[in-house]
């Protein structure tokens, strides 16, 4: 835990930003019957009867204090899946970036050696060598402020039917895009100091 708030800490640096990296699944639910429009006086009706149509997946990345995310909704999330991700994450907006710290979660997909799944040895150990990774404790995802940016996207974005990849996929770069152009920063407020004064019970207790 300390780990982790000690990157949230750590000044601004363009030349090594500090990145957090989630991930949810998405059922997707197709309309039975089409919905009525909403008109003056009545909301938009919706039958409560649906059709499931599979399932998506969706990647979430932020850099709080450069108010920058990407949501990148895929078909599944296998660890080959997560690598092309890591890849196109370093070679588009840190292309110029020697070094980026990057804090998610130890799910079994999220680990240097899904790059060399994914790539050649020569190329997977440039990505790797260029990623400084902190995960964040067990049962501790709170800690992850990409999980926040899901949270919003969920209660902003997701909160209705949507029934194909591709429809799913311009949702969310719609939701994207705004949040960008205003450059939505978070202000991490859970320090150190304030994780050993709120959660003393989980630190050893040593006597003299």
């Amino acid at each position: 835990m300390e780990d982790v708030l000690e990157q949230y800490a750590r000044p601004y640096d363009p030349e090594c930003p500090v990145v957090c990296m989630d991930e949810q699944p998405v059922q997707l639910l197709k309309e039975t019957r089409s919905p009525v429009p909403a008109a003056p006086g009545r909301p938009k009706r919706v039958d409560y009867e649906y059709r499931r149509a599979g399932t998506a997946n969706i990647f979430m990345f932020c850099e709080p204090a450069g108010g920058w995310r990407h949501v990148e909704a895929t078909k599944q999330r296998t660890k080959v899946d997560w690598a092309f991700q890591i890849r196109d994450l370093l070679e588009g907006r840190y292309a110029d970036v020697p070094k980026v710290i990057l804090i998610m979660d130890n799910l079994n997909t999220h680990d240097l050696g899904s790059l060399y799944e994914a790539f050649p040895p020569a190329e997977a150990r440039r990505l790797a060598a260029r990623l400084d990774i902190h995960y964040t404790p067990k049962h501790g995802s709170w800690l992850n402020i990409a999980e926040n940016e899901l949270s919003a996207l969920t209660k902003q974005c997701l909160a209705r039917r949507i029934g194909t990849l591709k429809v799913l996929q311009r949702q969310v770069a719609a939701w994207e895009n705004p949040r960008n152009a205003d450059r939505i920063r978070v202000h991490w407020r859970f320090t150190i100091d304030r994780a050993r004064e709120k959660l003393r019970n989980v630190y050893p207790n040593i006597q003299d």
